[in-house]
C-alpha cells in the first residue's frame, strides 16, 4: 500500500484514522462493488483494455470511489492527481492541465480524479472538455448526486458512467473482520450489537470504520456493548439525507408512489425516514395535499380535507405531537380509492384552451347586458336549468368552432362511481332534449 500513501502524500508513521489505514492496496481488496470489480465487472474489463477512457463514479459516500480511482491509476500506470471541486477553481485546473500536457510530451499519462465534481459550475465543467478530447487527461469524476441533473450533457457524453452501490451487510461485515485483524483485537460488542453497528453504517464503509474506532475508544477493559449500550456510546449516525439533493427527492418520490400504490405501510416507512432526517414538515404536508388532488381526486373528495387538516393540526400542535396528524393523513390518502381523472381532465382542458385560442362562447349563454348586445342575440334563448324538467336543460355550452368535448372520465371507484352515474344520466337527457323526444 506504499504507493497509495505516497500518492496521497502521507507519512505512514503519522497517526491516521482506521478507515485510512485499511484503505485497500489492490482492487480485489475493495469491499463490495462486485458488479464493477468482479471477474466480469465493468472496471475489470477496462483495466485489461489498451485505454481506459474517462469515467464518472456515481454513488453514496463511503463506497470506495476515491480508493478505486487511485488503484486504477496504479494499475494503468497513470500519474494520479486528485483535486476537490470544493476547493479548486479555474486557475488551479489550468495549472493541472499544463502539468498534464508536460507529462504527456514525456510519454506519461495523467489520471485526474475530481472529487465532488458536481460542485463545479457549468463553465468550469466545460473546461475539462478539450483536455479530455485530446487525451491530455483521463478524467474520473466522483459525485454523490445524480449526474443527469448535476453534470453538463457535453461532459457526460465524453465519459462512461459507473454506479457505485451502498455496501451491503456482507461487505460491511468483511470490513469489520478486516478491522479486527488489523488491530489484533475483537470488537467489544455482542452479536446483536454487531448487526446494529452494520445497520448504523447505512451502507457507508468509512462510517462503519469510524464508528468502530469510537467503540474501541469507549470500551473499558472487559466491557462488551449490547444494542442499547452501543447506541448510547456512538449516539447515532445522521441518516444519509440532503434536503436539497437526491435523498430529499428520492424519499418524497417513494412516499408518493407508495400512496398511489395504496400501500400505507410503505408510505408510513418513507414518511418516518423523512421525519427522522429532519425534513421540513410543511414540504411533506404540501406533497400530501398534492397526492390528494392528483391521485385520489373525486374518488374521495374527503382526502383533500384530511390533507389540509393535517397541515393545520401540525401548525397548531407543532413537533412531535403534530406529526401524528401527518401520519394519519398519509394512512388516509394511501387507503383512499384512487383516481387521476380530475388531474387528467384538467391537463386536457389546459391543452385544449391553448390549442383553440380565444374562442368566443356561444351567444346564448352570454348575458345581454346592453340593448345593443341583446339586439345581437346575446342571451337569446337561454334555458334556465332550474326551470327545466329534472333541473337540466341539456343546452350546449361549447363554442361552435370546437364542438362538444369529453374531458372528464370518472372511474368506477369510490365517489366517482356516483359521479359517473350522474354524468351518464345527464348525457341520456341531453340526447333526448337534442332529439326532441
Amino acid at each position: 500500500m506504499t504507493d497509495l500513501f505516497a500518492a496521497a502524500g502521507l507519512d505512514q508513521s503519522a497517526p491516521r484514522p482506521l478507515a485510512d489505514r485499511l484503505r485497500p492496496g489492490t482492487l480485489s481488496d475493495v469491499a463490495g462493488q462486485y458488479h464493477l470489480l468482479g471477474p466480469d465487472g465493468a472496471l475489470t474489463r477496462l483495466i485489461g483494455a489498451t485505454s481506459m477512457g474517462s469515467l464518472i463514479f456515481w454513488g453514496p459516500p463511503g463506497t470506495g470511489k476515491t480508493t478505486v480511482g487511485r488503484l486504477l491509476a496504479r494499475d494503468t500506470k497513470l500519474t494520479f492527481v486528485q483535486v476537490s471541486a470544493i476547493f479548486s477553481g479555474v486557475a488551479e485546473l489550468k495549472k493541472l492541465f499544463e502539468e498534464a500536457r508536460a507529462r504527456r510530451r514525456s510519454g506519461q499519462g495523467t489520471l485526474l480524479f475530481v472529487d465532488e465534481i458536481h460542485r463545479f459550475n457549468r463553465a468550469q465543467q466545460d473546461s475539462f472538455l478539450p483536455v479530455m478530447e485530446d487525451g491530455t487527461i483521463t478524467l474520473i469524476g466522483a459525485t454523490t448526486e445524480n449526474p443527469s441533473f448535476e453534470l453538463n450533457a457535453a461532459l457526460l457524453s465524453r465519459a462512461r458512467l459507473l454506479v457505485f452501490r451502498a455496501l451491503d451487510e456482507a461487505a460491511l461485515g468483511k470490513l469489520l473482520d478486516r478491522a479486527e485483524t488489523a488491530e489484533g483485537r475483537v470488537l467489544p460488542i455482542s452479536e446483536t450489537g454487531r448487526a446494529t453497528l452494520v445497520r448504523l453504517a447505512d451502507g457507508d464503509g468509512r462510517a462503519l470504520l469510524t464508528l468502530t474506532e469510537e467503540i474501541w475508544r469507549a470500551a473499558r477493559p472487559g466491557e462488551v456493548f449490547d444494542d442499547a449500550t452501543l447506541l448510547d456510546v456512538v449516539q447515532r449516525r445522521a441518516p444519509l439525507y440532503d434536503k436539497g439533493q437526491d435523498g430529499h427527492y428520492n424519499l418524497i418520490s417513494a412516499l408518493h408512489k407508495a400512496v398511489r400504490g395504496s400501500d400505507p405501510d410503505a408510505a408510513l416507512y418513507y414518511l418516518a425516514r423523512m421525519l427522522d432526517a429532519g425534513e421540513d414538515r410543511l414540504f411533506i404536508t404540501r406533497r400530501i395535499v398534492r397526492m390528494a388532488v392528483e391521485d385520489i381526486g373525486l374518488a374521495d373528495p374527503q382526502a383533500l380535507v384530511v390533507a389540509n387538516a393535517a397541515k393545520e393540526a401540525f401548525d397548531f400542535l407543532g413537533s412531535p405531537e403534530g406529526e401524528l396528524a401527518i401520519a394519519q393523513a398519509v394512512i388516509y390518502v394511501a387507503t383512499a380509492p384512487k383516481s387521476n381523472a380530475a388531474y387528467t381532465a384538467f391537463k386536457a382542458a389546459m391543452a385544449l384552451a391553448k390549442h383553440a385560442g380565444s374562442v368566443t362562447p356561444p351567444k346564448v349563454i352570454l348575458n345581454g347586458s346592453t340593448k345593443m348586445m341583446r339586439s345581437e342575440g346575446f342571451g337569446e334563448g337561454y334555458a334556465y336549468d332550474h326551470d327545466e324538467p329534472d333541473g337540466f336543460s341539456g343546452q350546449n355550452y361549447w363554442p361552435e368552432s370546437i364542438g362538444r368535448q369529453k374531458l372528464y372520465e370518472p372511474v368506477e371507484r369510490g365517489f366517482e362511481r356516483e359521479l359517473k352515474k350522474r354524468l351518464d344520466w345527464w348525457a341520456k337527457l341531453r340526447a333526448e332534449r337534442e332529439s326532441g323526444t
